[in-house]
């Protein structure tokens, strides 16, 4: 079994103890990403806006796994306000309108009040040749 462990520099990972994605023999598991930008350590207050904010970090954490959006199979979102889930249709479209991969929506509260959103992922490598 192979195992890779991929950071994206969040100091959360190391206070909690979780990567932002672990690639175990051709998978890749994606922590849930919340819509923090690490550059400034900002939250935006609009879910669209923290919806692509975390599917960004997440782009990045597959790009350093060899994969890409295009290779997600799996995605959960988690809001605290499920209502607030239409407005991040548009950006989840941008992201995934093509891929289309198994989706699930769940309604919960978040570890901090500003958090809108989580999204988690799954995704396969490509076979290499």
């Amino acid at each position: 079994m192979s195992r890779e462990l991929i950071s994206s520099g969040s100091p959360f990972e190391a206070e909690i103890g979780y990567s932002r994605a672990v690639v175990c023999d051709g998978w890749v598991f994606v922590s849930g990403t919340t819509g923090y930008d690490y550059a400034t350590m900002s939250m935006p207050e609009d879910v669209a806006d923290q919806c692509r904010n975390a599917l960004n970090t997440i782009a990045g954490a597959l790009a350093k796994a060899g994969t890409e959006m295009t290779d997600v199979v799996r995605v959960r979102y988690i809001l605290p306000d499920g209502q607030d889930f239409q407005k991040c249709w548009p950006v989840l479209k941008e992201f995934f309108g093509e891929v289309r991969p198994a989706a699930t929506m769940i309604s919960c509260p978040l570890m901090e009040p500003e958090m809108k959103i989580e999204i988690e992922v799954t995704a396969r490598q490509p076979q290499q040749a």
